[in-house]
């Protein structure tokens, strides 16, 4: 088996094609963002990587929140949607069907058809290049309670039927297939 050498690039993959809310309850929007993903543990902290074009990044320089909402199989479309269309000339809650609601620690709108929203505030901007990283504070989560394991109270993303996203294609996660910590557990 050989290798083939590639100049550098955005492979890795896949990534989660999350649905970002931003603005208010009475003018919500949304753009989907693939660039993501946990940046600390302790405080909690994510990020999302944003063009300075898109008409969401103004919001959320401006208003220094946002959400991170998951997608699931279910919202594939909508997804897809949000990532193509501006929000400057078309409301995507109203065109996708969906219902913003209030978020508990900040005026962002989380997307209520989502099985998990991040509730985030901006600490910093980091201009990379072409898009800019928003890195922040996860400061609250709301987890459908429909998704939660009720022996433990873990969220199943299993269950959630939660999408990735690999070179313009989407894909559900997949079947369980180990967790944290098995290859090496000690054997009873």
């Amino acid at each position: 088996m050989g290798k083939i050498f590639w100049n550098g690039g955005t492979l890795l993959s896949p990534v989660p094609p999350v649905l970002v809310s931003c603005g208010t309850i009475e003018k919500p929007n949304i753009i989907t963002i693939a660039w993501t993903g946990i940046a600390n543990t302790k405080p909690p902290m994510t990020y999302i990587s944003v063009r300075p074009e898109r008409y969401s990044y103004n919001i959320i320089k401006s208003s220094g929140e946002f959400v991170i909402n998951l997608t699931t199989s279910a919202l594939v479309k909508t997804a897809d949607f949000c990532g193509v269309k501006s929000g400057a000339k078309t409301d995507k809650f109203k065109s996708c069907g969906l219902h913003p609601s209030a978020a508990e620690k900040i005026n962002a709108p989380i997307i209520d058809e989502s099985p998990l929203c991040l509730e985030c505030v901006v600490k910093q901007i980091i201009p990379l290049g072409s898009h800019d990283m928003f890195i922040a504070d996860v400061v609250n989560v709301q987890a459908d309670d429909r998704y939660l394991d009720p022996e433990t109270g873990a969220f199943d993303m299993q269950k959630a039927d939660l999408l990735a996203y690999s070179h313009g294609k989407y894909y559900g996660l997949g079947e369980f297939v180990g967790k944290f910590g098995w290859s090496v557990k000690k054997k009873k």
